[in-house]
């Protein structure tokens, strides 16, 4: 019996650190997938960002660019990203003047 007790110690903490939250993390995903709406900016799992523009039950219909309009699995939106989530330099929705800056040569 006390020969079992390091292998059931190390089975409570993979469980503690490993399973736990990683199931935590897809509940919440889940959670986040479901309660979409209409209009909201959203990065799909690929890393292109985009606007929410219809909801069906198993997929979404994603803006991507001006007339630009696909169609993903819920399960491909990664997150919904608000203005402090946009990463520096991107410009806002509606910015004509973003361009793609390379790197600069001497």
């Amino acid at each position: 019996m006390l020969e079992l007790l390091p292998l059931v110690g190390i089975a409570l903490l993979f469980w503690l650190f490993i399973i736990r939250p990683a199931s935590r993390r897809q509940k919440e995903l889940g959670r986040m997938q479901s309660s979409l709406e209409q209009g909201d900016e959203v990065m799909l799992t690929s890393g292109v960002y985009g606007t929410v523009r219809r909801l069906e039950d198993d997929h979404v219909l994603v803006e991507i660019a001006d007339g630009v309009v696909i169609k993903v699995a819920r399960g491909a939106i990664g997150t919904v990203v608000s203005q402090a989530d946009r990463p520096d330099g991107e410009p806002a929705e509606n910015d004509e003047t973003g361009s793609v800056a390379g790197p600069e040569e001497n």
